[in-house]
Order: structure tokens, then sequence, then C-alpha cells
């Protein structure tokens, strides 16, 4: 039996790692990794399954929006730069106590969007209005979304093969 998508979006700030620099990556597919918050932490570790779908959002820039979708390649695995000292995303408390408590996924660029999806385009449509990413604080950097909302969203973007 097939197994359910599940939907999700991830945030990246642009000058980070952008949607269009997955595009030029190798196979158009890099690691997510950094994430240093246990609640996405356990998102990722817990529910993400190979083939789900993920809008990729670039936060904290101008204009702010969904890019993209990518698809998860390679389920949770550890983060190899928590315990790497020369990477920004060093974790010396899990370096001392040698347990790395932080994971990576992988993504692959799937669809692109011909016009991106700006939060002040969801902010618009009454449907999206539970979405987390327009909840007044939510500074998750992974969270779910339901399907009916990511449909909404693929519709707005008119997406095309990346």
């Amino acid at each position: 039996m097939a197994q359910q998508k599940s939907y999700w979006l991830m945030k990246s700030e642009p000058e980070v790692f952008s949607f269009f620099d997955l595009l030029k990556a190798p196979r158009k597919t890099t690691s997510w990794e950094g994430v240093r918050n246990y609640q996405a932490r356990n998102l990722m570790r817990d529910n993400f399954k190979l083939g789900d779908l993920v809008l990729f959002y670039h936060s904290n820039a101008e204009p702010t929006g969904i890019f993209g979708v990518c698809q998860v390649t390679k389920e949770a695995y550890p983060d190899p730069f928590a315990l790497d000292p020369k990477s920004k995303y060093y974790d010396a408390d899990a370096k001392k106590k040698g347990l790395n408590p932080w994971v990576a996924v992988d993504v692959k660029a799937h669809l692109k969007f011909t016009r991106p999806v700006l939060r002040d385009d969801l902010k618009k449509v009454a449907s999206l209005s539970d979405m987390l990413v327009l909840k007044k604080g939510s500074r998750l950097s992974v969270q779910p979304v339901k399907e009916r909302e990511f449909k909404i969203i693929l519709e707005l973007g008119q997406p095309v093969s990346a």
C-alpha cells in the first residue's frame, strides 16, 4: 500500500541558502542541516518521510514568501555539522557530551514557481489563515502544512518542473 504523503514548509534566509541555490546544486539536491530547535528537529526526525513535499520559504528577506517545492530524498540522519568545530552549526555541548541530538534530511528541487507566493499573497487567502507561517510570533523553521493549503499554494505559484 502506498504511504500517505505529508506536506511541510521549511524556512531559509536566501542569503544563507535560497531556492535558486538549490536549483544550482549538484542533482538539485542538498542536505537541510543546521536546524537547532528541538521542535523542528523532532518533526524532521520523526515525521519526514521519503517523497514528502516541502514548500521552500525565503524568510527574513524582501520579499518573503514561497519560491518552490522540494521533495524529501533522504530521511533524517545525524547532522554532521553539529560536531564539526569549523561549522557555523557546531554544537559544543553535543561535542562535549559525545552525543549528537541534531538531524539533517536531504531534499531535491521538485517544482519551481513561475511567480513566488509572497507572504502578503498568503494573507489575502482566507482558507490559508490558519497556516503556522502566518501566525504572529511563529518562528519555527520547519512546519507542517495541510494538504488543502499545499494545493492552494501550488495554484497560486503556477509551478513548473525544476
